[in-house]
């Protein structure tokens, strides 16, 4: 039969037609005819008299829900307190006290022409908060586990006094087991906010009348949460004499090396600044998931000529912006940042000396500061900064001796104290010095080209395993005797630990960056899994930059290098670079948690 046959189109009507089957639809034919008769019965409507149409008259009021939807009654201003530093502004539109849909503000006050705008600022997770805000999930009402709450409730039918009845509960040991044994396994129940609440104030004003106030340790949600949930929990601890918890001291994905380092808590630029950055280290956050409302100040800014080195163990989305990426291995970062270290202290201090970057060490680092060894074994071991009080003489009549350290005035090697230590921060007499002036004087980094005696000092190594006790690797220092010890600087010691070869020195060095001692571009890519030549390249990019650019090579950093045990050893790794480049407080430049 052939193709065009109009016989083929009745007998095998699931076919479809190609274009010579459309002339029989104009006139319609009998079979076509048929067809639309037949679809009024599944399309129900009144069909006009060439069947070419049907039409239907209501059937429609579902759709009103969806239209009153967007018939607002307000607009209010708002952000999601939802721990994301983001507070984009957004506008919320209420119908009936119902949040209905949100759009992004438009009215942030503009930043000059000489950097992208803020705005808009927003996400789709943002947009979609208000499925969040009505979830059929979302935790209402206060749970206890049952245990306690079946304790608890047993305990205030016998006792008047809600605090009696705390104090019957927590001196029977075996109905604290009772409770306590169940933590972990679920088991929570609701209660009422009346109930609980005096089940807490019973159990904090028990625990003040029996131990003390400083026995109460409490954790508020974090500003960038809620700022009036802060306050209001703070100041309850604060005024019932307890102990306020910085989140610090227990989230997992907070950088406690920055209080440890800095003394504050993330004291990092706005992101506005990625935007001032010359050479950008993306290293453990995904910057368009993390923070996605700023992630074009990154992404702009490779417009203007930044380079964007991405280190990540997967594929990401933040991975695609990358110009070098370094896939290292996931928890193995500070082996890569030390092999980075290296480079750098072999490179910018040890065969050149770059003025900005010594300079910048010699004021705002400790590097310069004396560090005591003791002897232990047959070899000798970092112990503590050298004071003024281990001076003798006039120095160590000075107020707050035991915590004035002390520097070498390179020009007449003799020791004198700086201002900005312990004892000018926390001395009266250090009233007016708690600054940073070296007062003309200029501290020798190194005592290396000043003393001919050297000793091997034991470091740890950290890529064995057991470390307590246990590995250790040998290096030689520069020293001198200085108040009846033996010293060094900061500085020798760094760069003993970071393995920079220099001649005469005892120990254990490598021959070169190819040579897999600890912490050479070698040995860390048997660790990472990134190539040795990758690491010595980007490293030696970072500090070039930043010797061009006066300190604007920056390390955006996050969670993804701070869930591992001993997090803050690996981020100093990361501030080390930052600080031996003089990155640190420079716009553009540092470390960007």
């Amino acid at each position: 039969m052939s193709q065009s046959d109009p016989s083929d189109a009745r007998s095998r009507p699931g076919r479809a037609a190609g274009p010579e089957r459309l002339a029989p639809l104009l006139p319609l034919g009998e079979p076509v005819e048929a067809l639309l008769r037949k679809a009024q019965f599944f399309v129900p409507g009144t069909a006009t008299p060439d069947h070419r149409e049907v039409r239907r008259e209501g059937g429609r009021g579902a759709e009103e829900f969806y239209r009153e939807r967007w018939r607002h009654d307000k607009i209010v201003r708002s952000t999601h307190g939802v721990n994301c530093t983001g507070s984009c502004s957004w506008k919320v539109y209420v119908k009936d006290g119902i949040i209905t849909w949100e759009t992004q503000q438009t009215d942030y006050p503009s930043v000059g022409p000489d950097s992208p705008e803020y705005e808009p600022r927003g996400c789709p997770r943002g947009a979609s908060f208000s499925w969040y805000t009505y979830s059929p999930s979302r935790v209402r009402y206060p749970y206890v586990r049952s245990p306690l709450l079946e304790l608890w409730r047993a305990a205030r039918t016998e006792h008047a006094d809600p605090v009696d009845a705390w104090a019957s509960i927590v001196r029977d040991p075996a109905k604290t087991a009772q409770y306590k044994s169940m933590r972990g396994r679920g088991g929570l129940v609701r209660s009422t906010w009346t109930e609980v609440t005096e089940l807490i104030a019973a159990a904090h004003v028990h625990t003040i009348k029996e131990f003390g106030p400083d026995r109460v340790v409490g954790f508020s949600p974090i500003p960038a949460m809620s700022q009036v949930s802060y306050s209001a929990g703070t100041r309850f601890l604060s005024m019932i004499g307890g102990v306020i918890l910085s989140f610090y001291d227990w989230y997992a994905d907070m950088p406690i090396a920055s209080p440890q380092v800095f003394g504050d808590q993330t004291d990092v630029p706005e992101s506005g600044d990625w935007w001032n950055s010359s050479y950008l280290m993306i290293w453990g956050t995904n910057l368009p998931i993390t923070r996605t409302p700023d992630a074009h100040f990154m992404t702009e800014a490779r417009y203007r000529g930044q380079k964007v080195v991405v280190v990540s163990p997967d594929y990401s989305d933040h991975t695609k912006f990358a110009d070098d990426w370094l896939p290292c291995a996931p928890g193995t970062d500070a082996a890569l940042a030390m092999a980075m270290g290296h480079v750098v202290l072999t490179e910018f201090f040890r065969e050149r000396q770059v003025p900005y970057f010594t300079e910048y060490v010699k004021t705002y680092t400790d590097l310069p500061f004396l560090v005591t060894l003791r002897q232990h074994g047959d070899a000798w071991v970092p112990d503590r900064f050298l004071t003024a009080g281990d001076l003798g003489g006039t120095a160590a009549q000075t107020p707050d001796a035991a915590s004035q350290t002390v520097m070498v005035d390179s020009a007449t090697g003799e020791p004198f104290l700086p201002n900005g230590t312990l004892a000018s921060r926390y001395g009266e007499a250090g009233i007016g010095r708690w600054n940073l002036h070296l007062g003309g004087v200029d501290p020798a980094l190194s005592l290396y080209a000043a003393s001919a005696e050297s000793v091997a000092v034991d470091l740890p190594r950290f890529d064995l395993g057991e470390t307590e006790g246990g590995e250790a690797i040998r290096r030689g220092v520069p020293v001198r005797r200085i108040g009846g010890r033996l010293v060094t600087t900061v500085f020798d010691l760094l760069m003993a630990q970071y393995a920079v070869r220099r001649d005469g020195l005892p120990g254990e060095w490598p021959t070169g960056y190819d040579d897999p001692v600890p912490y050479t571009p070698a040995w860390q890519e048997r660790v990472t899994s990134v190539p040795a030549q990758a690491v010595t390249r980007v490293a030696r990019e970072f500090a070039r930059n930043a010797e061009l650019s006066r300190g604007r090579s920056m390390i955006a950093m996050g969670a993804g290098t701070n869930h591992w045990f001993h997090s803050d050893q690996i981020y100093r790794t990361f501030l080390n670079l930052t600080m031996l480049c003089g990155c640190q407080g420079v716009n553009g430049g540092g470390w960007a948690h």
